[in-house]
């Protein structure tokens, strides 16, 4: 019997995920079938919607409603969480979900933009040890956690529905997001080198000097030539609780 009732619950589950190419399963009239499937897909449609305001209103209700019923019918959420759900949805679009309905080409770092807010206010990383006051040239400087360098081939913060560009700029859209004392997310413009160091401090390990050094060194100058520009935007940083100060050595 208990698989009689599986077959039964597969049957009901494939149709509500895709009536379109999945029968509906017997002795279930279409008018409670359509009351599941409007109860399942509206939460996961409302859900996204909320989540990605810019993009829904930028693709239209056609194109919007097409792209979340492929990503509802197609793709294989690998969390049950309600919170994470957007983050799937950003996976989806990079695996080149909804590929058939010619998407713009902005759409992918536009949902990613879009995702960050909520993935850095609901983080709940902590901060690792670290010394507030620490010599950030000398030391190993520490990024937060809840301070992320971004980096777009698009202009993701300037697209809207009367703002939509036909081609990507030369240069790439450079931007630091961030959820400050206020436990609201800031994002803001950030130039090539400041990008570029905080791109260094997430990646590595080593003292400020080294990683000034090492930016120095990409761009053809010597080192000692950007020390003070690079110390100076390290403590600046520090101020606004990016850089969190210097790593605390364990005591053995």
């Amino acid at each position: 019997m208990h698989e009689v009732l599986r077959d039964q619950l597969m049957s009901m589950a494939r149709y509500v995920r895709d009536p379109r190419h999945n029968a509906p399963p017997p002795g279930i009239e279409a008018r409670r079938l359509a009351v599941y499937r409007q109860l399942f897909f509206g939460n996961v449609e409302s859900l996204l919607s909320g989540g990605f305001p810019v993009l829904r209103a930028s693709l239209g209700p056609t194109t919007w409603q097409a792209l979340i019923e492929s990503f509802y019918a197609d793709y294989r959420c690998q969390t049950p969480l309600f919170t994470e759900i957007s983050e799937e949805f950003v996976s989806f679009l990079e695996a080149g979900g909804g590929a058939a309905l010619d998407l713009p080409p902005w759409v992918v770092e536009l949902a990613h933009y879009e995702w960050v807010e909520a993935a850095l206010l609901l983080s709940d990383k902590e901060e690792p040890a670290h010394d507030p006051e620490g010599d950030l040239l000398e030391g190993v400087p520490l990024l937060s956690n809840l301070a992320w360098p971004l980096a777009y081939q698009w202009p993701v913060s300037e697209i809207a529905p009367g703002q939509l560009p036909q081609e990507a700029p030369p240069q790439p859209t450079l931007l630091l997001a961030r959820r400050g004392a206020d436990l609201q997310v800031h994002f803001s413009r950030m130039a090539p080198l400041a990008h570029a160091l905080l791109v260094s401090l997430q990646e590595r390990r080593c003292s400020g000097r080294q990683h000034l050094e090492a930016l120095a060194e990409s761009i053809g100058v010597e080192g000692e030539a950007i020390l003070p520009q690079g110390l100076a935007l390290l403590q600046n940083l520090r101020s606004q609780g990016v850089v969190l100060g210097t790593q605390v050595e364990p005591a053995w």
